[in-house]
């Protein structure tokens, strides 16, 4: 997508209503049962897949930033930036390959290989991520050791006992759960709300 078609005026009206919805539902976060409770599942990607099915690849990418940039400016951030790049990272992990497939391949089986793709890509990046980055930054930011975390998931998962094993069975089973069901609500709700999008002018 080139920058003109990016910045007409009606993609950037749809993209700050979509940026707007993925602030707002950044908000309504909750833990799934079964893993550390830190781990928390919300749809604040919905709105950046949608623009980014839309629009193209770059939409969705500005999506993500003013949602972020939009949360900083509401609540500011109590993990210094360590959440917000979080967010980022994993967001483009998972949006950019559904999105960047789809616009080569625009049908319903595009989408769908598009989005298993970006649940791939998700658990890839998020995995050594996680393993490199996030795991010893919010160790070192709470003064938590990561054996304490490691704890956490052993209590889930008794063959857990180290930082690989952790991200493996507790990171990337979270990472699949969210993806999978990112995509399914995405693709439940595309459809209609791309003839919405459509008709904006």
């Amino acid at each position: 997508m080139n920058n003109k078609k990016l910045l007409s005026t009606r993609n950037m009206s749809i993209i700050a209503i979509l940026s707007a919805m993925a602030t707002i539902l950044l908000y309504f976060d909750f833990p799934i049962p079964f893993l550390p409770p830190f781990y928390k599942l919300d749809f604040s990607s919905i709105p950046a897949l949608i623009g980014g099915f839309a629009i193209g690849p770059m939409a969705a990418v500005v999506i993500v930033v003013l949602k972020i940039i939009l949360n900083l400016l509401i609540q500011g951030s109590n993990s210094a930036f360590v959440g917000q790049i979080a967010d980022f990272v994993l967001s483009i992990a998972f949006i950019f390959p559904s999105v960047l497939y789809y616009h080569n391949k625009k049908n319903k089986k595009g989408a769908i290989i598009g989005l298993l793709l970006g649940v791939l890509s998700l658990c890839v990046f998020g995995g050594i991520f996680n393993y490199y980055f996030l795991i010893p930054a919010y160790s070192t930011l709470y003064k938590m050791p990561i054996e304490t975390i490691i704890q956490m998931g052993t209590v889930v998962f008794p063959f857990i006992n180290d930082k690989f094993t952790f991200v493996l069975f507790v990171t990337s089973i979270f990472n699949i759960i969210k993806g999978l069901l990112l995509s399914i609500i995405t693709l439940s709700i595309y459809k209609q709300i791309s003839i919405i999008i459509k008709r904006v002018k």
